[in-house]
């Protein structure tokens, strides 16, 4: 296998483990927040951050290295339409989740520190929990617009 190969198939790799990471844990936090159990959500939110730590976030660093080293050994240029809006896509992706680590953060303190002291959540728990749903939203659209534009490399303008 040439060392194209090699960088595509960890590419390909690294972008369905970060996706798929983001879409596994937006599923369980987003539906675990709908239950009002305090424990169900201090442990869920726990676990979310431990795995934006763990998997995420060397994927989001990974991808864009591995992209433009791929592109370069393809002989692609980076100012072709489909990469720079791929970039730009990915941009926005990163601007959405940044301050969706912080809330994750935050929500994990709060579900614990009230789940400890066998308290309901407090409102600036829902208040984090509606602005995450809502980044998640235009995060994820973008990644799969990415997904295509990687894919199909269409021909967007000449």
């Amino acid at each position: 296998m040439t060392t194209y190969l090699v960088l595509k198939w960890f590419h390909i790799l690294s972008s369905v483990l970060m996706v798929g990471t983001g879409f596994g844990s937006a599923f369980y936090m987003f539906f675990i927040n709908r239950t009002g159990s305090v424990e169900a959500q201090a442990l869920v939110s726990r676990l979310v951050v431990r795995a934006d730590w763990w998997f995420t976030t060397p994927t989001v660093i990974l991808q864009p290295l591995s992209g433009l080293a791929l592109a370069h050994m393809a002989g692609w240029q980076l100012d072709s339409p489909w990469i720079v809006c791929a970039l730009a896509l990915y941009a926005l992706a990163g601007l959405c989740w940044l301050p969706v680590v912080v809330l994750q953060l935050r929500m994990a303190a709060m579900a614990e520190q009230a789940w400890q002291k066998g308290e309901p959540l407090p409102e600036a728990y829902h208040r984090h929990a509606r602005l995450w749903t809502w980044l998640g939203i235009p995060a994820f659209t973008a990644m799969l617009a990415v997904y295509y534009l990687m894919v199909a490399k269409p021909p967007l303008w000449a």
